[in-house]
């Protein structure tokens, strides 16, 4: 009699093994799309839901779209400095020399300078895409479950985790490029000289191309988090049928 109930007891625990990892999981936050519970196994399919491979791939494709978008963005004339979320002001540890300068007569000049420092980050944003491209596909399903359940900005944070030293590390050198053949370098040296120069007041060092490698990345993921939420939240940016399968609303 105790080896017929230890059957039975463990046939119920299996059968309740099997419906649990057959069970569906409603994710709200993108549009109530329904995928399986996570698996090494990702070509399961479900009924009125999506695949894990189908759910990998339009994930991936939002993230191109998304990246591709606001690199482009960043990258056009004025695309740092006359967007006010992104655009690179007066490094804030010498923002006392912009202040002086204009109080001496000398705004035009920092004006110009500014101007550049964003030219340069508009130049630099150039080769952004394919360096985010390239840890888009090496997400994993794993990966890829974290950033679907996630927050709207999920995609976006995983990209600054993954791809941050990467990009510091590529920026730089193209920033300073970018820097000195927009005239950045020459304005800020001539500025922060003439300041210098002023009796009494703490020399200025600042690291330019370290500030605005920072600010000009700071930018694109600012730009890719906006991308991201609107794949999520706005069906007409949904341009692809597996985009509309996978963040489509049922």
């Amino acid at each position: 009699m105790k080896k017929i109930r230890l059957a039975v007891l463990l046939a119920a625990s299996l059968g309740l093994s099997t419906v649990a990892s057959a069970q569906l999981i409603k994710l709200p936050k993108i549009g109530g799309i329904t995928l399986p519970q996570p698996s090494t196994r990702t070509t399961t399919s479900t009924t009125g839901g999506v695949t894990n491979t189908e759910a990998a791939n339009g994930l991936k494709e939002a993230l191109v779209q998304g990246i591709s978008k606001g690199a482009d963005q960043a990258s056009k004339q004025d695309g740092f400095n006359l967007n006010r979320l992104i655009r690179i002001p007066f490094p804030p540890d010498a923002q006392r020399v912009a202040t002086t300068l204009r109080s001496i007569g000398l705004g035009s000049q920092v004006d110009k300078f500014e101007l550049t420092l964003n030219r340069g980050a508009e130049d630099a944003a150039k080769s952004a895409k394919p360096i985010f491209i390239a840890a888009i596909k090496s997400l994993t399903f794993s990966d890829v479950w974290g950033i679907l359940t996630g927050e709207k900005d999920a995609a976006t944070n995983y990209l600054k985790r993954t791809t941050t030293q990467q990009l510091t590390v590529a920026f730089k050198p193209i920033i300073q490029q970018s820097l000195d053949k927009v005239g950045a370098t020459r304005y800020y040296t001539d500025l922060t000289t003439r300041y210098n120069q002023i009796p009494l007041v703490r020399p200025v060092q600042t690291d330019l191309n370290q500030y605005a490698t920072g600010k000009a990345i700071d930018g694109l993921f600012t730009l890719i988090a906006q991308e991201e939420a609107n794949i999520r939240e706005n069906p007409v940016a949904r341009t692809t049928e597996l985009l509309k399968r996978v963040f489509g609303r049922k």
